[in-house]
């Protein structure tokens, strides 16, 4: 029972990383295209065209059997379909680790599939941001509205079997100037030169959903910790590059979540 939710969770996962990946490029070509946006509901190649089968769509196997290239006009395709697949299953798969479907009640039900929910929004955002450097406001504004019914169900869950503590108030608190603090200040002490002005709203929706000041420390230090190990090739060769700080604040984020 266990294995097949898990098979489950991990394909759901993949298939909406497949969806997400694909809207954020339809979002941006249509931002950047007013005059000639994509209207169709079908996955195209936004250089060709062509309209993609349903062999076409399948998560990451589709990928590798078209060896990264458009099917019609053999324009590379790149990673960002496979990566946003695979880590959107995998994504799925660590937040099912801490559920148990066989013991949980409708309000875990409900907090399980928000979570999902949120899930997928800092998906897209990590998408977005990896492939163009930006961040929706409405996806930022949607994703911390969740992130606080999260917070409120987790909460009810906890006063059903616990008294009142003020942990429950200072525990969220203190994540959230954690993450979403240092993030605002940086942003404000550099004029937006070291990170940008939707990292740390990012970060606050994280924040709160960890409510938790030891997991939000965890992904302040994973975050870097990745963002440095990518930057390392540029640092050997002096070469400046610049890094968008989405993908790794969520990768981070998953990692804490799970622990």
């Amino acid at each position: 029972m266990t294995i097949i939710f898990y098979i489950i969770l991990f394909v759901l996962g993949a298939c909406l990383g497949s969806f997400l990946c694909c809207q954020a490029r339809r979002l941006h070509y249509n931002s950047k295209h007013q005059s000639k946006k994509l209207s169709t509901p079908r996955s195209i190649c936004l250089h060709c065209h062509y309209q993609l089968k349903w062999y076409d769509n399948i998560p990451i196997i589709s990928w590798l059997t078209l060896k990264g290239k458009c099917r019609k006009c053999k324009t590379k395709i790149g990673l960002a379909e496979p990566l946003a697949e695979l880590g959107t299953g995998l994504a799925f798969l660590a937040i099912g680790t801490t559920f148990d479907p066989t013991t949980a009640n409708f309000l875990s039900w409900t907090t399980f599939i928000i979570t999902l929910i949120f899930a997928s929004i800092i998906a897209f955002l990590a998408i977005y941001d990896g492939l163009y450097g930006e961040l929706p406001t409405c996806c930022l504004t949607a994703a911390i509205i969740t992130a606080l019914i999260i917070l409120a169900l987790q909460t009810i869950t906890y006063l059903q079997s616990n008294p009142f503590s003020l942990e429950l108030v200072w525990r969220p608190l203190a994540a959230v100037a954690i993450l979403g603090g240092l993030y605002l200040a940086l942003y404000l002490v550099s004029k937006g030169k070291w990170v940008g002005d939707g990292d740390w709203l990012l970060a606050t929706a994280l924040a709160i959903v960890l409510a938790d000041p030891w997991p939000a420390l965890l992904t302040l230090f994973f975050a870097n910790f990745l963002a440095c190990l990518v930057m390392l090739p540029t640092f050997k060769s002096n070469q400046s590059h610049k890094i968008y700080f989405g993908p790794f604040l969520v990768v981070a984020f998953i990692i804490a979540y799970m622990l």
